[in-house]
């Protein structure tokens, strides 16, 4: 089924595709870079879009994964996942992605990404709305996720907290600071 919506700005929030990967990875490589300016350094960005930062296929299997885009311009991907993977693309899974129990555990909200060009013109908020009453209906009472630095506004404007602060490690001796963020919801 096809979860589109139409505004009166033309934009359509959809199931992501396989067919939409290299669009959503080419949009999360500048979300990356651009939007984490004045919240972590080059390196920092560079290292947690190289190493971090990307589409899980899974999610896109699942069909919890959605773009939202213009005139067929994917300008905001995000999704959210009834498995126990907190972040990361494919190239940062080790193992196999067990479901989670909505009875007793959060479902993730995962890999939002903004075009820079479209930032600050409410595609988070839609998305995140937009996934909220997707977990809903599929039972679960709570949300987390790891928040960037660049994400943390948009999760706390939106009644997520803080409930633990992450140094991720990642290649050349780089530190990335996250945030571990969680919201009740009702199911």
């Amino acid at each position: 089924m096809d979860s589109a919506s139409d505004t009166a700005s033309h934009l359509r929030l959809r199931i992501a595709q396989p067919s939409d990967i290299p669009a959503m990875e080419a949009l999360i490589a500048r979300s990356g870079i651009a939007l984490s300016a004045g919240f972590y350094t080059p390196e920092q960005a560079q290292a947690v879009t190289r190493h971090v930062f990307g589409v899980d296929t899974q999610l896109v299997v699942d069909q919890t994964y959605f773009l939202i885009e213009r005139e067929g311009v994917a300008l905001a991907c995000g999704g959210w996942s009834k498995r126990s993977t907190l972040f990361g693309a494919d190239r940062a899974k080790t193992g196999p992605d067990p479901l989670l129990d909505p009875a007793s555990e959060a479902a993730r909200i995962r890999a939002f990404f903004v075009s820079p060009d479209a930032a600050r013109q409410g595609l988070g908020r839609m998305l995140l709305q937009h996934c909220t009453e997707q977990a809903a209906a599929g039972g679960f009472r709570a949300l987390e996720l790891a928040a960037t630095m660049p994400g943390v506004p948009l999760y706390e404007a939106a009644g997520f907290r803080i409930v633990e602060s992450i140094e991720l490690a990642l290649p050349g001796g780089v530190q990335v600071p996250l945030a571990r963020m969680r919201k009740e919801i009702a199911a």
